[in-house]
């Protein structure tokens, strides 16, 4: 079976590494109020703020901010992808299976739970919630992909 979208196995430790790196270093700055931001430096911002504070519209600026949030959701991301797009040691027709169908479940859970935040979440709440919606469906991936491996290795023995 050819999988050109998928990388070598060999990369799903460095994937693993970058996102369990991720998670934790976000759930501390969650945690912290957001105000934990020990990397400052200056940044190319291609929209800022303008619109939304009632100010100027601001475009294509160089401006100095901390890129601590964006350092540990790009590791989730990369890290995730890298996770859930690597090929297994033994690549076959039921992995593909498992991988295709723990994509589907994802998505349509996702949109499940993010439907039901809409409806019972407002104000700030729902902005935190469309933050880690950012993250939900690979994560979703995640969790059920390797649960669905481990279910059907433990009914073959």
């Amino acid at each position: 079976m050819k999988t050109n979208y998928l990388l070598p196995h060999k990369y799903k430790i460095l994937g693993w590494i970058l996102f369990i790196i991720g998670i934790i270093y976000g759930l501390v700055f969650a945690y912290s109020g957001y105000d934990y931001e020990p990397i400052q430096i200056k940044v190319l911002s291609i929209f800022n703020e303008g619109l939304l504070h009632g100010n100027d519209l601001r475009l294509f600026e160089i401006i100095e901010t901390g890129i601590s949030s964006e350092l540990a959701s790009i590791a989730i991301i990369v890290g995730g992808l890298i996770v859930g797009f690597s090929k297994e040691k033994i690549e076959d027709e039921f992995i593909y299976k498992l991988r295709k169908d723990s994509l589907v479940w994802a998505i349509i859970f996702n949109y499940f739970i993010l439907t039901l935040t809409i409806i019972f979440i407002y104000d700030l709440s729902f902005f935190h919630v469309l933050i880690y919606n950012m993250f939900t469906p690979l994560l979703f991936f995640i969790i059920r992909f390797n649960f669905l491996k481990l279910k059907s290795k433990s009914h073959e023995e």
